[in-house]
């Protein structure tokens, strides 16, 4: 509890002694006016200031003004009236007490958020000639070598350059597992080292760090309101002079009638009061306060599981998807190749399938030699395929065999040629082995009985049975060798994402990629994707999106756009799918090795790249939206059944007072459910 709710309490408390002790004294009227007059300005100051500031800014119409009248009006009509200046002090505060504990409620839930996201560094420890020194991250330079200790924040993003460790990266991703973190692997800042010492490079500034990234998300995040915040809004705006005027009409119209016509007894003092009620019920405070609670909390509570969300705007939007449409690379599979077929030159059919690092790959000789070569010749590349082939030869353990290796020319749109143990192997595509075996195609699967190649296709190559994957072909000393099929491999939670997004209500699922249609299709077909686009380029995952948009009634300019229209979301991670997340509905995008051009483009963010938190953002928003509209009909629904009750005079002040506190009490309890989703 903070110091200002601390006081508030204490406030509270003392006024009520006042008003028990109060209640036993039997004095005159005036007397008693002004001993009431102590507890109610104890509890009640602060209401009557912001009354009179709202007044004086030409802003009056708010609740603090309609429960400053109403008690003050209740004060009067006990000296004139009643003399029952119980009721006016008691109505100020419960109100009090309402507001303590919607101050409570918000503080709660600003403070799991905080400590959520208490990921942003007081110091970095940087290696200079004198020893370690701690430096404000700021101060830090990108490709300064800093040192973390156990039990301390990573401050900036980096590459570590030394050590092995565990990772506690929770504040990020919602993961409560450690992440094994060795030499070579890049780290983000916010998490926190758990045991070796690390000595990291960084590999950017403070600034552009994902610590600093994310609490700038989650700080800016309650700057774009949701069309249910915006209606509440105009709401209060409307309401407020609305009930106003009507408590107007309901003190005096009644009154005068009774005056004017004969036979209708209207007291002047029974209309006021039911008019005093009537603006103490009128108070709007279970909407203002829990609709943009529920936003907040459903935001915080996501974020605690590794789902940012950019606005309550986005949130809204998120639960209305139906339509989710997904790159490939990077977002369904891990954007990481791997061997998954070795064909030698001459093999019959092109099942000869070799899994990297599989027990007894080693006995096919054919394959061996065949990786062996081409290990070799791509020895010096860092591109993604070279590093793949030599995975897959590190299971033979015959890498650093001492082969010699020289003339490594890299021939572009073609492939690599090199001279191992003095033959020359060509590894790339087709038009690679066009260059490497005279011009005649001879990229084909065997070779005559006098060793010159024949223009056979390797099995499945360039047809409809093309391998599901990219074709490595190789010749050697002018003679096609054989072909290896490398492919991304799908993540591991992908499938059960796929099904978990069917499960929550999202009806057409569409993959996007450059990939070929085979290798696309195959992923599909594990993945249980029917509606697959393969072959594009940028711009045409762009079109298929304004497609499909088109499709779901989406009009071109987004002011005439139905607010009630299925939503489509696009899910990517790479720079150039930020177009296509900017077009979408939703844009999506994964946030832990997703490009920063993506992140910034996108209006959610995945922190540990995991498919399947798209269903459990989709889950999160349908929650928080449907507590808001339960909010929404529960507080408008009992308003307006007080406000007739005390227009009719059939409840008085206090039972008004207490369905006002009582209805913020529980639709602010309400709102905050929206902070429980880890079961979601």
């Amino acid at each position: 509890m903070t110091k200002k709710q601390k006081n508030n309490l204490i406030r509270i408390i003392v006024a009520a002694v006042m008003i028990i002790a109060l209640h036993f004294l039997d004095l005159s009227r005036p007397v008693m006016l002004l001993c009431y007059l102590v507890p109610y300005l104890v509890v009640g100051h602060d209401i009557l200031r912001k009354a009179f500031k709202g007044i004086v800014n030409r802003q009056p119409l708010d609740e603090n003004l309609l429960m400053a009248i109403a008690t003050l009006g209740a004060l009067a009509l006990a000296v004139y009236r009643t003399g029952d200046f119980t009721e006016a002090v008691a109505v100020m505060l419960f109100y009090q007490v309402g507001e303590l504990f919607q101050s409570y409620a918000v503080g709660r839930s600003r403070r799991n958020i905080g400590e959520l996201m208490d990921i942003r560094p007081d110091y970095a420890n940087v290696e200079g000639p004198d020893g370690v020194e701690r430096v404000d991250p700021d101060e830090v330079e990108i490709g300064t070598v800093i040192l973390v200790q156990p039990g301390e924040k990573i401050p900036i993003d980096g590459v570590i350059e030394e050590g092995t460790s565990s990772l506690d990266t929770s504040a990020l991703t919602g993961e409560s597992v450690p992440r094994s973190a060795k030499a070579g692997d890049e780290v983000i800042s916010g998490c926190i080292n758990m045991s070796g010492v690390l000595r990291i490079r960084t590999t950017c500034e403070f600034d552009e760090s994902t610590a600093s990234k994310i609490l700038d998300l989650v700080e800016n995040a309650s700057s774009r309101k949701s069309r249910s915040e915006n209606f509440i809004s105009r709401f209060a705006r409307i309401y407020t002079p609305v009930v106003v005027i009507c408590a107007v009409v309901l003190a005096f119209v009644p009154p005068l009638v009774g005056m004017a016509v004969p036979g209708i007894e209207a007291h002047w003092s029974t209309w006021i009061y039911r008019a005093l009620t009537f603006l103490v019920v009128s108070c709007p405070c279970a909407l203002v306060i829990s609709i943009p609670l529920s936003f907040f909390a459903g935001i915080g509570g996501a974020s605690r599981e590794g789902v940012l969300v950019k606005g309550s705007n986005f949130l809204e939007a998120l639960s209305q998807v139906k339509t989710v449409v997904m790159d490939k690379t990077g977002t369904l599979t891990r954007g990481v190749f791997e061997v998954v077929d070795v064909v030698p030159a001459g093999t019959e059919d092109a099942g000869s399938v070799l899994p990297a690092g599989a027990e007894g790959a080693g006995s096919d000789e054919k394959v061996r030699e065949l990786l062996h070569l081409v290990a070799h010749a791509e020895r010096h590349s860092s591109h993604p395929i070279a590093l793949a082939l030599r995975r897959a030869y590190e299971a033979y353990d015959k890498e650093n065999d001492g082969c010699a290796v020289e003339d490594v020319e890299e021939i572009a749109g073609h492939g690599i040629r090199a001279v191992v143990d003095g033959k020359t192997v060509c590894v790339g595509n087709r038009k690679m082995m066009d260059l490497a075996c005279g011009g005649a195609q001879t990229y084909g699967g065997a070779q005559t009985s006098d060793g010159a190649p024949t223009t056979q296709e390797p099995t499945g190559a360039g047809s409809e049975t093309e391998p599901a994957g990219t074709v490595i072909h190789v010749a050697v000393d002018g003679c096609y060798a054989g072909h290896i099929v490398i492919a991304d491999v799908i993540k591991e939670t992908a499938p059960e994402a796929i099904r978990r997004m069917k499960a929550s209500g999202v009806s057409r699922i569409v993959m996007l990629t450059g990939d070929s249609r085979p290798a696309a299709e195959a992923v599909g077909k594990k993945l249980g994707i029917t509606e697959i686009r393969s072959e594009l380029l940028p711009a045409d995952k762009v079109s298929a999106v304004e497609e499909l948009l088109q499709q779901m009634g989406a009009p071109e300019n987004a002011e005439h756009d139905n607010p009630r229209r299925p939503r489509l979301a696009f899910v990517g991670d790479g720079i150039n799918d930020a177009p296509v997340l900017s077009r979408a509905d939703i844009g999506i995008a994964m946030g832990a090795l997703g490009s920063d051009a993506a992140i910034e483009a996108a209006d959610v963010v995945l922190m540990d790249d995991d498919p399947a938190k798209i269903s459990k953002a989709i889950r999160i928003s349908r929650k928080c939206m449907r507590i808001v509209k339960e909010n929404i009909w529960f507080a408008i629904g009992v308003k307006v059944l007080c406000l007739l009750l005390c227009a009719l005079g059939v409840v008085g002040m206090w039972a008004a007072i207490f369905a006002d506190v009582g209805v913020m009490v529980l639709a602010v309890l309400n709102a905050m459910r929206t902070l429980f989703v880890s079961r979601l």
